[in-house]
């Protein structure tokens, strides 16, 4: 583990357990942001020859968050999701995540999800940007990228929302 994420770690731990989530969340993007910019950790993290997929750099057990990190092959689209209950924050090493976040725009008793696009933007290399519980977003990725995830804790061991267009009507227009 490089110094540079053993530091992110430690700090990481201590402001989610003595701050307000909103403000922890703005300030672990913050560190973020300056972490995916530190070559030894670049280094540790990440290689030419590496595939597509992820890899696990960190777990807190005190608090429960983890650091992954993705290989994302270019021209790859997500569909819109949430990450339930849990938070997190997305960070660029190289090239850029195209980013969309959405809206419900029917009412939650209904069947069918209708999303409404209500922002768009782009995370660059040195970039952070935090989600917080229930935010409907999706990734695109033009070119190969290597991108920095961090989340609340284990995303496979809870409900999380994802949506589909062959069930949802999901509407491009901002």
């Amino acid at each position: 583990m490089s110094r540079a994420l053993e530091r992110f770690t430690r700090q990481s731990s201590r402001t989610l357990q003595d701050e307000p989530l909103d403000v922890a969340l703005e300030k672990l993007a913050a560190g973020l942001s300056l972490l995916v910019t530190d070559p030894e950790f670049v280094t540790h993290a990440f290689s030419e020859g590496d595939s597509p997929g992820k890899c696990e750099l960190a777990h807190d057990q005190a608090t429960g968050f983890y650091l992954f990190a993705h290989v994302q092959k270019g021209g790859k689209s997500g569909k819109p999701h949430s990450h339930g209950e849990s938070w997190a924050i997305y960070a660029n090493v190289r090239n850029q995540t195209d980013m969309t976040e959405w809206e419900r725009v029917n009412a939650a008793s209904e069947a069918r999800t209708v999303l409404s696009a209500t922002q768009r933007y782009s995370i660059g290399p040195g970039e952070a940007r935090a989600y917080g519980p229930g935010i409907i977003h999706s990734t695109a990725h033009p070119q190969d990228a290597w991108v920095v995830r961090m989340t609340g804790t284990n995303l496979d061991a809870i409900p999380r929302y994802h949506f589909s267009s062959l069930r949802d009507e999901i509407l491009e227009r901002p």
